[in-house]
């Protein structure tokens, strides 16, 4: 593609011009010759041009303003121009360097390193262009993707619902029938179908964490309250996994501004981790307070087998279960602590992760303390509102 390649070469000295052309000829470049900037810039306009050689000093339009003139038109603002000049002072290199030349050459040149030189450049400007071609790409890839999950997501969310809804009548139907074994197999229905919208909402709320902060709708809750909805959500699962929870609120009526539902479901990723990554009969600590500071500390804490070091820092990456092939042991998308750490920071606060084999895993939520007032406090806004 570089033997192809159109240079446009421009110089007001016509022995150097000539000399370069016949450099450029030799290597089997097609060149294109100009005794201005001016008379160049037209030149690239009408035929385009893979690279620009300039010299610098030149009259009615110099080297400098040259490159200014196609940096500045989208449509040459991506050609590679290399500087020539007989001047080494460091002014000028810097300017033309700030302009957006892609190389220098200092005359008198040197013959035998010069169609390295521009070799060099075009390789390089090639490689540029496959990278932001592959980037569009990835970009209109990741674009489309994160557009379909959405739809998708609420596309299954309405018939999930009525699965869900009929499936729960159904089942209680059949137990005021007694008809254990039909109530059974509702029951699977139903939970068969909250699992799957819980995944379907996960995937959603995943994807509009990948597209920027994700909205909430804050309002007051106590933290008793919110302890207590995020417990409920993980109850059967913790029933059948024999795992023990633990509350412990030093000030259950403290008042929260926040999302409950969307922070109370982030409590609930922690404990349902702890209690989907730990052997059975584990122990499960859910303790808040606040620091210092004023800040609400909410710790969910487990004695299960822990992580290293090494994979606790990619614990937040979406998708991050070690093994997501169809025979994992595991079920989830192992999207639980990334959608902690998106919605803890969409409330302002953070996810801290502490863990090591062996000692479990503490999650912290911090969330800052203009989401919290004292139940006194909330009293007393009460009254002035």
């Amino acid at each position: 593609m570089d033997s192809s390649a159109h240079i446009v070469l421009v110089d007001d000295d016509p022995v150097m011009r000539e000399l370069a052309e016949a450099k450029l000829l030799e290597a089997g470049y097609c060149v294109t010759t100009a005794e201005n900037g001016r008379d160049a810039v037209d030149i690239v306009n009408e035929h385009g041009a893979d690279m620009v050689i300039s010299d610098l000093d030149m009259p009615i339009m110099s080297g400098f303003e040259l490159t200014e003139v196609l940096r500045s038109n989208p449509a040459t603002a991506e050609i590679p121009v290399i500087a020539i000049t007989a001047t080494d002072h460091p002014d000028s290199v810097d300017r033309v360097f700030a302009a957006g030349a892609s190389s220098f050459l200092a005359k008198p040149i040197n013959w035998t390193l010069f169609n390295h030189s521009v070799k060099f450049v075009l390789r390089a400007s090639n490689d540029q262009k496959m990278i932001r071609v592959a980037l569009q790409q990835a970009e209109a890839g990741v674009k489309f993707k994160d557009g379909l999950m959405s739809v998708m997501s609420h596309e299954l969310r309405t018939p999930l619902n009525a699965i869900i809804g009929f499936g729960q009548l159904i089942a209680d139907q059949f137990e005021t029938d007694q008809n254990n074994l039909y109530k059974e197999y509702a029951d699977y229905i139903v939970e068969g179908g909250k699992r799957l919208l819980g995944s379907v909402s996960d995937m959603l709320l995943a994807s509009d964490a990948r597209s920027g902060p994700i909205t909430i709708s804050a309002s007051d809750i106590s933290l008793g309250e919110l302890i207590e909805n995020s417990v409920s959500y993980v109850e059967k699962a913790a029933s059948a996994a024999g795992a023990d929870i633990k509350v412990t609120i030093k000030d259950p009526d403290l008042e929260v501004y926040c999302d409950r539902q969307m922070l109370s479901r982030a409590l609930a990723k922690l404990l349902d981790n702890s209690i989907k990554f730990s052997d059975n009969s584990v122990e499960i600590s859910i303790a808040a307070a606040l620091t210092p500071k004023g800040d609400l500390a909410i710790l969910v804490k487990d004695n299960g087998p822990g992580i290293s070091s090494e994979k606790l820092s990619d614990a937040v990456a979406p998708f991050s279960q070690s093994d997501m092939s169809l025979r994992r042991t595991r079920e989830g998308l192992g999207l639980g602590l990334p959608l902690a750490n998106a919605i803890a920071h969409a409330h302002n606060g953070s996810l801290k992760l502490d863990s090591k084999p062996g000692d479990g895993v503490r999650a912290l939520i911090l969330l800052p303390a203009s989401r919290v007032r004292t139940a006194m406090g909330a009293q007393r806004a009460e009254k002035i509102a």
